[in-house]
């Protein structure tokens, strides 16, 4: 994913999740992400196809534009795929950490 500041409503007091890269090869981009209560992934742009497997059932928040949010409830285990070109900033609505694990398909 590629990040820019397109969007984000968030303030620079909002907490970052904080990614841990476990695999970069040349079919895949495997990246855990943790959040904080409140903490955010910042706008960003998915420049890969994607599949999330959340690893805490709870709900994110997403913003899609600066106006509009989007509740997503996700259920440890279960995964979920998109198509690249998606836009938007990803943010903890739990009151506990959220974590998932990100695996971005690359192009053969």
């Amino acid at each position: 994913m590629s990040k820019n500041d397109q969007g984000d409503s968030n303030s620079d007091t909002t907490p970052d999740a904080i990614p841990t890269a476990f695999i970069d090869n040349s079919r895949v981009i495997v990246t855990e992400w943790r959040f904080a209560p409140g903490a955010h992934t910042g706008w960003h742009k998915h420049e890969l196809d994607y599949v999330v497997v959340p690893l805490t059932t709870g709900q994110l928040k997403i913003q899609t534009s600066k106006t509009e949010f989007v509740i997503a409830d996700l259920v440890a285990g279960v995964p979920y795929y998109r198509d690249l070109g998606v836009e938007h900033d990803v943010i903890n609505h739990n009151d506990y950490e959220f974590a998932f694990i990100e695996v971005e398909i690359k192009p053969e």
